[in-house]
């Protein structure tokens, strides 16, 4: 797999923030197939970073309600797998030169 098939965008949330400023920990939606060594070589060749450490975790899908004119709609979003990669002491991902 190619590294843009691996990781398929950044999450930027207020936590995923946090995390980044307190423990150079980085957010990222990942495919369902990769394992953490082609998610690590995938972040390193594609930051150019050094990659500490990898956690993996597959976020499960929730039920969703809505209430409209039309009546009551019911619908699932889909689960997706997220990567929290460690980056080494003093390396940074800007993640925010692209928007």
């Amino acid at each position: 797999m190619k590294p843009s098939e691996i990781l398929i965008k950044p999450i930027l949330t207020e936590k995923a923030n946090a995390q980044q400023e307190k423990l150079r920990k980085y957010s990222f939606k990942v495919d369902r197939k990769a394992n953490k060594l082609e998610i690590k070589k995938a972040v390193e060749d594609f930051y150019g970073v050094t990659v500490v450490d990898v956690n993996t975790v597959v976020v499960p899908g929730k039920n969703k309600t809505r209430y409209t004119k039309a009546g009551f709609i019911q619908g699932m979003k889909s689960a997706y797998k997220k990567a929290l990669v460690t980056v080494a002491e003093g390396e940074t991902i800007d993640l925010y030169a692209n928007i």
